[in-house]
C-alpha cells in the first residue's frame, strides 16, 4: 500500500474511557475488512503508556500484545497507526524528553509498525519556562519535535499531526485568522498529514467551504478525525445511527476519514458498516470521473490526431464540414425541438430536486445512509444481534432511540413530541374543564394512548436485551437501556396520572434549558419534560449488578388494589416483626392504619408498582398535610371507631385506633412551611431490581410538583436503615429528630 497517496478511511480508537480488549480489536479488523475499510489508529486516552505515562516502554507482555495486534491487522489488509500523547507534561527543548520519546516509538516500530501519529489535542497551550527560551511560540515547539521524530523514523508513508486547535470552534481568533494553524501549515514538514474534526469537536456536517478554509491554511488536505458517533462526554448517550452528513465527494479536499466511535464496542456495528458504504461510494464515483476524463481526453486526443492528420471532410474553402444528420432513431440534437424540450425538462428536474448537482448530491447521500438501521439483515427477516435475534421493530426501535448527537431518530422524535404535546394540553382531560368539547378529550387519550404504547415497548425492549442478546452486547447496552426504561416508566406514569383529570396545571412546563445545557440523550430530554426534571439525583445512578428481564410498570391507584396493597403492608409488618400476624380476626387493621387515610381521602395521589405477579410496591403522597389532617379527624377517624369499636374485645384492634388517633397529630409548622407534602414508600424485599422502587417515588414527586408543591417530607423509624440510605441518596436529608411526631421517629426532607 503506498500510503502518501492512499485515502486513509477506518477507525481511531481515541476515545477517553476503558480501551477495547485484544479479542474486541480482533472482530473490528474482521469489520473492517469485510467493509473495505484500511486504516486502524490505536491512540485509546485511558491507556496509561499512550497518555499519561508515555515515557515508558512497554513491557514483554504489552509487546507481545501489540505485536500480535499489528500482524492481525496486517492479515487484514489494514494500516496500524501507533498514536502517542505526549503533551501534557512534555518539555519540548528537552533533549532527554526528546530521546525517549524516539525510546518508545523505536519499540514499537521493532514491533513492525510502519504508521504514526503524535497528538497534541485536549492540553494546556502554555509553554514552561524552558521552553518559552527556546521557541517563539506553541507551535512552533510543537512542529519542532514533530518534525524531527518524523525524520528520526526514517519519513513513514503515513505520519499523523493532531494539533491543540484541532477544530474550527478551538481557533483563536478564526480558522484562516489563527496564528497557531498558520505556523503549524508552514513550518510542519509537507508530508505529515494534519487531523481535523471539522467546525466543532463534534461536527454535524463536513462542509466544502470548510475544509476548503483549513486546507488553506495548512497548505495540505486535512486528516479527519470524525467524534460524530464519540460518547465519552456523555455517561447517559450512545449513538447507534448510522454515518450521514459527510458527503462521499467530499473525499477530494481530504487525505483521509477516521471515526472515533461509542466506547462500547458492540454499539458500532451500524456507525462503522455505513462508514464502509461511504467510503466504497466515494471511491465508485471518484472512478466514474476518472473513466470520464480518461474518455474525454481520449476523445480528444484523437480529434486532435484527426485534425493534424487533415483527415477530416473539408469543403472547398478547407473548413470542415459540418456533420451528418443522425440516422433514423438516433436521439434527436438538442437544437431539435425534442431535443430542447428533453434538455428544459432535465432542467426542471434539476430544480426540483434541489436546485444544483451538489443539492441532489446531498439529498442521495442522505437517502442512501440514512437507512443504516435497516441493512444488515438475517435470512429470517431479523435483525441479530449475536446470540438470540431482537425483532427487525425492537433494532429500528433501539437505533431510533440512541441515534446521533445532533438528531433523534423517528421513535425518539414522536415520544417527546407526544409527551409535549399531552403536557401542554393536559386541561382538555382536567377535571375542572368540564366545558370543552369531548372530541378534544378524545384526542388527547388517542395520543395518550400512543405514547404508552412506546414506553411499553421500551420495557418491553429492555426485556429482550436482558434475556436475548450475548454477554457481551448485553454488558455493552444495559446502562442506556435500563437508564431510558426508567425515564420511560415515570413519564408513562405521569400521562396515566394527567389522564385522571387531577392535574391542577401548576408546574407542568418542566424546566426550561438550551439544548446544549444538558446532557443525556433521550432520557434526558424526557426527563427534563417533567415538573421534576430539574432534580437529577432522581435520575442518574448505575445500573444494578445482576440485571433482570421482569417487566415492571407503574400507575395510579385503582379501587380493585386496595386488597392486594393491604396484604402487601400486612406481610412487611410481619417480615418486620418477625412473627405471625397478630390480628387475624381483623385483616385490614394494619392496612387501615398505614394505608387508609390516604386511600381514602386523596387515592389521586396515590402510585402502585406492579410486575407479571402483582403489585409489588406502592407510594401514596398527600399534597397538603394541614388540610389532610383535617379531612381525617371529621372523615376517616370517625369511620374507624364505626369499624373497630370497643366491644370487639380485641386488645390489639384499640391499641392500633389508639395509633390511628396519635397519627392524626399536627407536625409544626416549622416543617410544613418548607415541606408542605408527605409521603408513604412500600415495597416487598424480593424486587431483583431496585431502581424501579426509585422511579415509583420520583413518579409520585413528578405529581406533586405539578399541582404546586414545593416540598415533601416522609417519616420513619430510625432503625430502618435501608429505607434512610435509600431515600438520602434521593436527596432526601434528615430534618432535627424533635420535629417528628413519636419521640423515636425520623423525618427526612427534600425540597421539589
Amino acid at each position: 500500500m503506498d500510503g502518501r497517496s492512499e485515502f486513509l478511511c477506518g477507525v481511531v480508537e481515541g476515545f477517553y474511557g476503558r480501551p477495547w480488549s485484544m479479542e474486541q480489536r480482533k472482530v473490528l479488523f474482521q469489520w473492517m475488512q469485510r467493509w473495505e475499510l484500511n486504516t486502524y489508529l490505536y491512540g485509546p486516552k485511558d491507556d496509561l503508556k499512550h497518555r499519561l505515562l508515555w515515557r515508558e516502554v512497554y513491557s514483554p507482555e504489552e509487546e507481545g500484545q501489540l505485536h500480535t495486534l499489528i500482524v492481525e491487522s496486517e492479515k487484514r489488509g489494514l494500516r496500524f497507526v501507533y498514536s502517542l500523547s505526549p503533551g501534557q507534561d512534555i518539555v519540548f527543548s528537552s533533549s532527554c524528553d526528546l530521546s525517549l520519546l524516539k525510546r518508545k516509538l523505536r519499540q514499537v516500530s521493532k514491533l513492525g509498525c510502519q504508521a504514526f501519529a503524535i497528538l497534541f489535542d485536549d492540553i494546556d497551550h502554555s509553554l514552561c519556562q524552558a521552553d518559552s527560551q527556546a521557541f517563539s511560540s506553541f507551535a512552533h515547539a510543537q512542529v519542532s519535535v514533530a518534525n524531527e521524530i518524523y525524520r528520526f523514523l526514517g519519513e513513514p508513508p503515513v505520519f499523523l499531526f493532531c494539533p491543540t486547535e484541532y477544530c474550527g470552534s478551538l481557533c483563536s481568533p478564526s480558522v484562516s485568522k489563527s496564528p497557531y494553524l498558520m505556523t503549524v501549515g508552514e513550518d510542519l514538514l509537507p508530508n505529515i498529514s494534519i487531523i481535523w474534526t471539522g467546525s466543532k469537536v463534534i461536527s454535524r456536517e463536513l462542509s466544502v467551504e470548510g475544509l476548503s478554509e483549513v486546507q488553506s491554511v495548512l497548505q495540505r488536505p486535512p486528516l479527519v478525525w470524525d467524534n460524530l458517533h464519540a460518547n465519552d462526554y456523555d455517561s447517559r448517550r450512545l449513538f447507534l445511527g448510522p454515518f450521514k452528513g459527510r458527503y462521499p465527494q467530499l473525499a477530494t479536499q481530504l487525505r483521509g476519514l477516521l471515526l472515533n466511535p461509542n466506547c462500547e464496542f458492540e454499539a458500532n456495528y451500524i456507525p462503522l458498516h455505513t462508514l464502509g458504504t461511504w467510503y466504497r461510494t466515494g471511491r465508485k464515483e471518484k472512478k466514474g470521473r476518472q473513466s470520464r476524463q480518461a474518455d474525454q481526453r481520449s476523445s480528444g486526443q484523437k480529434l486532435g490526431t484527426l485534425e493534424s492528420e487533415n483527415c477530416l471532410p473539408t469543403t472547398r474553402e478547407g473548413r470542415p464540414k459540418p456533420p451528418r444528420e443522425p440516422p433514423q432513431g438516433d436521439s434527436p440534437p438538442p437544437s431539435s425541438p425534442e431535443g430542447e424540450e428533453g434538455v428544459r425538462r432535465g432542467e426542471k428536474e434539476g430544480r426540483s430536486e434541489g436546485g444544483d448537482g451538489e443539492e441532489r448530491e446531498k439529498k442521495l447521500h442522505n437517502n442512501q445512509f440514512q437507512q443504516g438501521p435497516g441493512q444488515p439483515r438475517s435470512p429470517g427477516g431479523v435483525l441479530c444481534v449475536e446470540k438470540a435475534p431482537l425483532s427487525e421493530s425492537q433494532i429500528r426501535l433501539l437505533v431510533g432511540l440512541h441515534y446521533l448527537p445532533h438528531e433523534h431518530g423517528p421513535s425518539a422524535q414522536r415520544l417527546l413530541q407526544d409527551l409535549t404535546w399531552l403536557k401542554e394540553h393536559c386541561h382538555l382531560v382536567s377535571a375542572n374543564d368540564k366545558k370543552g368539547p369531548p372530541q378534544k378529550a378524545e384526542e388527547w387519550r388517542g395520543r395518550a394512548a400512543g405514547f404508552l404504547g412506546v414506553c411499553e415497548e421500551i420495557a418491553a425492549l429492555h426485556s429482550s436485551v436482558v434475556s436475548g442478546v450475548s454477554k457481551a452486547v448485553l454488558y455493552d447496552l444495559y446502562p442506556y437501556v435500563w437508564d431510558l426504561r426508567n425515564t420511560a416508566l415515570v413519564a408513562k406514569a405521569f400521562i396515566c396520572w394527567l389522564g385522571c383529570g387531577t392535574t391542577t396545571g401548576a408546574e407542568l412546563l418542566g424546566v426550561e434549558s438550551e439544548p446544549w445545557v444538558f446532557k443525556g440523550g433521550v432520557s434526558g430530554e424526557l426527563q427534563m419534560l417533567l415538573p421534576i426534571g430539574s432534580n437529577s439525583e432522581l435520575f442518574s445512578h448505575p445500573p444494578p449488578l445482576f440485571p433482570t428481564s421482569r417487566l415492571y410498570n407503574i400507575r395510579p391507584y385503582h379501587n380493585k388494589d386496595k386488597a392486594e396493597l393491604y396484604c402487601m403492608v400486612r406481610q412487611l409488618q410481619q417480615g418486620a416483626q418477625g412473627s405471625p400476624d397478630s390480628s387475624p380476626a381483623h385483616p385490614d387493621l394494619i392496612g387501615d392504619r398505614c394505608l387508609g387515610p390516604c386511600l381514602a381521602l386523596c387515592p389521586e395521589y396515590s402510585m402502585v408498582l406492579e410486575d407479571e405477579l402483582g403489585v409489588c410496591g406502592c407510594v401514596l403522597g398527600v399534597v397538603d398535610v394541614r388540610s389532610f389532617a383535617k379531612r381525617c379527624q371529621t372523615c376517616w377517624m370517625p369511620a374507624m371507631r364505626d369499624k373497630y369499636p370497643p366491644r370487639t374485645g380485641h386488645a390489639n384492634s384499640q391499641e392500633v385506633l389508639q395509633q390511628m388517633e396519635e397519627d392524626q397529630g399536627e407536625y409544626p409548622d416549622s416543617l410544613l412551611y418548607h415541606f408542605p407534602s408527605q409521603l408513604r414508600l412500600d415495597a416487598l424485599p424480593d424486587l431483583v431490581d431496585i431502581s424501579v422502587t426509585r422511579c415509583l417515588l420520583t413518579a409520585l414527586l413528578t405529581a406533586l410538583k405539578a399541582n404546586g408543591s414545593h416540598g415533601v417530607f416522609c417519616e420513619m423509624q430510625p432503625t430502618d436503615r435501608m429505607r434512610l440510605d435509600f431515600l438520602t441518596k434521593l436527596g432526601f436529608l434528615e430534618i432535627i429528630r424533635g420535629e417528628a411526631r413519636h419521640r423515636e421517629g425520623v423525618v427526612l426532607g427534600r425540597l421539589l
